[in-house]
């Protein structure tokens, strides 16, 4: 995810999600700017270029996967440097991505992307013997527990940057860093974000009824989904040397222009059809009917 039609502000250049949204991450409205990997439910068509990835293999050595080019476009812009280092050209909406033709420049990269994913995708993505079903615990803990008496559902919070606390209500978290607390992505500041929306009093914009329906009380599994999002921040910000090194060894070398690489047709430009993945659906709905319907008899 990503803006193409709006200018980029600080921070990350594009986002990731294990599934595709349904809305503009950036703006909530509309699903624009969601790039999805594949162009089909059964993640058998790549939403990639024909010819692309077999371009890269001639110069790098061996074709990458699908995989290995989301991977190495979010180490790109994924971090915090992209939007830094190009700031000037990216007032002109729309990311464009440094393509290497070093391959081992490419590989590191793949790299540092796949564990960028991971992270961001809360481990449901790109899991491997290094990389397990959970984030890495980070330094922020409960320092004190948020009541989960309706009475007290937290009606505000606060950043004490002197004690590295964050109140939630009655509740206390930390140690969080001043970096952790500002991160953001285009505007958005991530924490604050988070803990907006989940006020007594919700912040943000309301698209549907359903924004009406609120949690009765704090419970300990959103704190701990608080801790999870401080620990993603932390180890991000932990990541963002070797993601600034990568995108400074990718525009310091060789690259491909953009008229050595295939273009996509008008076909590849269009947004999968809908109508196809409402039909697969039903025809599982009736699959599912009709597997009920034996187990009745």
């Amino acid at each position: 995810m990503t803006m193409s039609t709006k200018v980029l502000g600080a921070g990350a250049g594009l986002c990731v999600s294990a599934a595709v949204p349904d809305k503009d991450a950036f703006c909530g409205r509309g699903g624009k700017d969601v790039i999805p990997l594949y162009r089909d439910a059964a993640g058998t068509e790549p939403n990639v270029t024909a010819g692309l990835l077999t371009a890269l293999g001639k110069e790098h050595g061996s074709i990458p996967s699908a995989e290995d080019l989301a991977a190495y476009v979010y180490a790109l812009l994924g971090g915090q440097s992209y939007t830094k280092r190009f700031w000037n050209e990216l007032e002109t909406p729309g990311p464009r991505v440094p393509m290497t033709k070093d391959g081992a420049t490419f590989v590191d990269a793949v790299k540092l992307g796949r564990k960028l994913i991971w992270l961001h995708t809360y481990a449901a993505r790109f899991r491997d013997a290094d990389q397990g079903d959970e984030v890495p615990n980070g330094k922020a803990t409960t320092i004190k527990g948020v009541s989960s008496a309706p009475a007290q559902y937290p009606a505000e919070y606060a950043f004490d940057p002197t004690k590295r606390e964050i109140t939630v209500g009655d509740g206390r978290f930390g140690p969080v860093a001043p970096e952790v607390w500002d991160f953001e992505v285009s505007g958005l500041k991530v924490v604050q974000s988070w803990l907006g929306y989940r006020m007594k009093k919700r912040a943000g914009k309301k698209s549907s009824p359903l924004d009406e329906i609120r949690p009765e009380r704090w419970t300990a599994r959103m704190s701990e989904e608080f801790l999870e999002l401080l620990w993603v921040l932390e180890t991000t910000l932990a990541m963002e040397p070797d993601l600034a090194a990568a995108l400074d060894k990718v525009v310091s070398g060789p690259c491909f222009a953009a008229s050595d690489l295939p273009q996509p047709t008008a076909a590849e430009r269009k947004a999968p059809g809908a109508i196809s993945a409402a039909g697969d659906l039903l025809a599982f709905m009736e699959d599912e009917d009709a597997a009920d319907d034996d187990d009745v008899d």
